[in-house]
């Protein structure tokens, strides 16, 4: 088995190439293993290497190294293979996904890494593109993915960088129309935002629906209804700790394998931040799509579904 390490020099606040390297050659030799390093060179690079490495046909461990952008690169280069297994080895500025998990800072360990248990977890299709986390649809995409701009200002990281481009993308203006089919219902109204959810973090610390379950079948899905600037402040605040029934006037969740929402002009997608465009977006479950492996004896899944 080979272990890939594919590194994001983009990734974070500052370059962590040598870093990495550092950490990853004396480990991998002490143990024997048969290991390679990449460094992208552009965006997409890291997807294009991991889906070559997976169409080898040959058993291969891929360590994204990088933030949860680097990890859903790579994720979607794997997804259906077989053969390859992803994780994340954690650098980045977000590292969002893995905070699901009962020790996140394990993802930092590459010994911890070598030493893995394994599952497999389900994936999102947005129409022809991946992602593992969440994909969200209106004002909510436009503040994640102009997250990462605020985030190379002094003082702004994590979640300030995030309260940064909501206060922008707010003024900008709150909901759209949009005409969502979920469930065998059509729902036709303004909307602030929907947000699908297959992990639980996003955004720096945004954790909407606690129960959502990576491995379990199913999308977690919840459309936010049209917000006045008054009720935003509030709302986004029990939206991001997962107190979203405490707002079911505002706030609906399903849980389905797909949805269709359709917009009048095209509108912004977030897909573990990477930014799409389109006014048809047609969005369904892709079943035990990755392996992902993960430091041995870690759990996930804090919350409990009522």
């Amino acid at each position: 088995m080979t272990h890939l390490f594919i590194i994001n020099p983009a990734a974070g606040s500052r370059d962590r190439t040598e870093d990495y390297t550092r950490a990853i050659r004396p480990a991998c030799e002490k143990r024997g293993l048969t290991y390679r390093i990449e460094v992208s060179q552009a965006p997409g690079e890291c997807r294009r290497l991991a889906r070559e490495a997976a169409l080898t046909g040959e058993e291969v461990r891929l360590y994204a190294c990088g933030g949860d952008g680097t990890l859903n690169e790579v994720a979607s280069g794997a997804a259906g293979f077989p053969n390859a297994a992803v994780t994340v080895f954690s650098g980045g500025s977000g590292n969002d996904f893995v905070r699901m998990f009962s020790d996140p800072k394990a993802f930092y360990d590459i010994e911890r890494l070598l030493d893995a248990e394994q599952t497999c977890f389900d994936m999102i299709r947005c129409n022809d593109s991946m992602a593992l986390n969440i994909c969200s649809v209106g004002l909510d995409a436009r503040i994640g993915t102009d997250v990462a701009r605020y985030k190379r200002l002094p003082l702004l990281s994590g979640f300030r960088a995030y309260l940064a481009s909501t206060l922008v993308n707010v003024i900008r203006g709150i909901s759209e129309h949009y005409v969502v089919q979920i469930n065998g219902r059509r729902i036709d109204a303004e909307q602030t935002f929907i947000c699908v959810c297959n992990g639980q973090y996003y955004g720096g610390g945004f954790h909407p629906v606690p129960e959502a379950d990576p491995g379990d079948g199913v999308l977690d899905v919840l459309l936010v209804k049209k917000l006045s600037r008054l009720q935003v402040p509030g709302a986004i605040g029990k939206y991001k700790n997962g107190r979203y029934r405490e707002l079911s006037q505002l706030i609906h969740h399903f849980r389905t394998d797909r949805l269709t929402i359709l917009c009048d002009k095209p509108s912004a997608i977030n897909l573990d931040g990477e930014l799409l465009r389109a006014r048809e977006v047609e969005i369904r479950l892709e079943p035990k799509a990755l392996r992902f492996f993960y430091p041995r004896g870690l759990t996930w899944l804090e919350g409990e579904r009522t």
